[in-house]
């Protein structure tokens, strides 16, 4: 039997961007290791979206270990967990 994939790939989308000074300079540092203009800015929107989801993940740690419910909740799981452990 074959199996086959089927792989959809998406079009590019051209985007233009008007730079600050501050942009600008930044779009140069990234580009020093020679990447073009659209590699780099490519790989800056995937790491700050990167960065934004650890500091989203942060925050919500941050809340739940903050929130009473939760700490309860996550006590009676530990509780649950070492009843089993300790009937082996």
């Amino acid at each position: 039997m074959t199996k086959r994939d089927t792989i959809l790939e998406m079009a590019e989308r051209a985007i233009s961007v008007r730079l600050d000074d501050e942009a600008q300079r930044a779009l140069e540092l990234l580009m020093r290791n020679g990447k073009s203009q659209s590699a780099a800015i490519r790989d800056a929107l995937v790491d700050a979206s990167k960065l934004r989801l650890y500091e989203q993940a942060a925050e919500d740690a941050a809340r739940i270990a903050s929130d009473p419910d939760d700490l309860r909740e996550l006590a009676a799981i530990r509780a649950f967990f070492s009843a089993v452990d300790a009937e082996g």
